[in-house]
């Protein structure tokens, strides 16, 4: 990353900029309607019984969840590493937190509502058909458990970690932003202190939540990756699996991150540095080195089962690569991997938009197809004789899509849309050197 390209523009001339931009109200009612007829499309397609929605629900949750959650996830390591390269922009992935309360309604939805239609192992449990060590795994009670605490734990954390950053920028400037907000934003400021001591005490107690959330995000996905994806095919185990899931939705946000870069440079013309070609590169490469990543785990995970050659795992890659599954397979590998990977490998690529957009939404399209393929394969099997892949698919896409980025334009329009405080106070660059934010004196250097 760069770190050469600090910008620290006057306070009163980023907030006089920042409260004149809101969201287009175009995108925001077509986001919503997206989103209100994509779940009324899963709503219709639940109370007929029809599988598909419920399968389709657990893809499209599964995709935007990780997107989302991952996105903050980054945000927290940019205060592990204490970056500053990231002050100016890292609030447009801040907004994919307000995504996270719709997630956890959804997964409510999918472990309460469509239990039947989507785990085949579900009705197994108890009948003797199950090894015993299974049916320990997937007692009904045990998995609710599982499934709450991963998520419930991960979702406190990161939403608890976005309200320190935007608190810190709302106590320094005056009301402004979505009335839905205006109680969020007072409750920021009723405790907020002096500006030096709040940096400090913010700055500490995000280190703290910065690496709890990176525990229980590597272990919290892995959870919810084998329940919620590889039990699906309840003979199938890698030990891989949970990381190529949630390290997907890592290399999507970094693409997502690119593409906003881009829309959001357009917004402020009054501020020219906020956003420069040194962001588009560095966020550039990191698209390009977790492409490389992806690509790592997800042949490590085939060369290592098809070498061990074990039935138990080998005919989960033969479901996968035979039958109408090889098209959906083939195009997860080469949309998210070979055309990246490729097309990235330059400077230029990564700097000009076209090429940028380009292979971000190819990135985009081919994690949507790899999930499909971890769920779809092992839930129809290989006889299927056509490509499940049509109104149901496509619809609710577009209803999580909707709801995507409706939350993200709410979350924007609701607080500032950068980082007032940690770009303009004259304090900013103390929590280079951690200070004990009760005695304001330098910590000793091995705290």
């Amino acid at each position: 990353m760069s770190h050469q390209h600090h910008y620290s523009p006057p306070r009163d001339q980023l907030i006089d900029v920042l409260r004149t931009k809101t969201m287009p109200s175009a995108f925001k009612t077509t986001s919503l309607v997206l989103g209100v007829l994509g779940m009324l499309l899963f709503a219709v397609g639940a109370a007929t019984g029809e599988s598909r929605a419920w399968q389709s629900f657990l893809v499209n949750w599964l995709f935007f969840t990780t997107i989302a959650s991952a996105g903050v996830m980054f945000v927290a390591v940019q205060r592990i590493v204490t970056a500053r390269w990231s002050r100016g922009v890292i609030r447009f992935l801040e907004g994919f937190v307000a995504f996270l309360p719709f997630a956890a309604i959804g997964l409510l939805v999918i472990i309460f509502g469509g239990k039947s239609h989507i785990y085949p192992w579900w009705d197994k449990v108890g009948t003797g058909y199950l090894i015993p060590e299974k049916e320990l795994y997937f007692n009904h009670g045990f998995f609710y458990l599982r499934s709450l605490l991963a998520f419930g734990a991960l979702l406190v954390l990161q939403v608890w970690y976005i309200w320190t950053t935007v608190r810190l920028d709302v106590g320094v400037t005056p009301e402004f932003g979505a009335s839905w907000a205006a109680g969020l934003r007072a409750r920021m400021r009723a405790s907020f202190g002096e500006e030096r001591r709040e940096l400090h005490s913010t700055h500490s107690l995000q280190g703290k939540l910065a690496v709890a959330m990176a525990i229980v995000f590597g272990f919290g996905w892995c959870v919810l990756a084998w329940d919620h994806s590889m039990s699906l095919d309840y003979y199938f185990f890698s030990t891989m699996y949970g990381w190529q899931v949630f390290m997907g939705g890592w290399l999507v946000s970094f693409m997502v991150f690119a593409v906003l870069l881009r829309w959001w440079k357009g917004q402020f013309p009054e501020l020219p540095e906020l956003i420069t070609e040194k962001h588009y590169h560095d966020v550039g490469k990191l698209g390009f080195a977790f492409t490389a990543f992806w690509g790592y785990l997800t042949f490590s995970q085939f060369i290592i089962i098809w070498y061990g050659n074990l039935a138990e795992e080998t005919h989960w890659f033969t479901v996968r690569l035979s039958g109408v599954w090889s098209t959906t397979t083939m195009a997860a590998a080469i949309l998210t991997f070979v055309l990246p990977f490729a097309g990235l490998m330059s400077v230029k690529a990564k700097i000009w938009s076209p090429t940028m957009i380009l292979f971000a939404t190819s990135s985009f399209v081919g994690l949507w197809f790899s999930r499909y393929t971890e769920i779809y394969p092992s839930i129809h099997g290989a006889g299927a004789s056509a490509l499940p892949l049509g109104l149901w698919e496509v619809g609710i896409f577009l209803g999580f899509a909707g709801l995507f980025g409706w939350s993200y334009a709410q979350f924007m329009d609701a607080f500032p849309k950068a980082r007032v405080f940690l770009m303009t106070s004259p304090y900013r660059d103390e929590v280079q050197v951690p200070v004990d934010p009760k005695t304001m004196e330098p910590l000793p250097a091995h705290e």
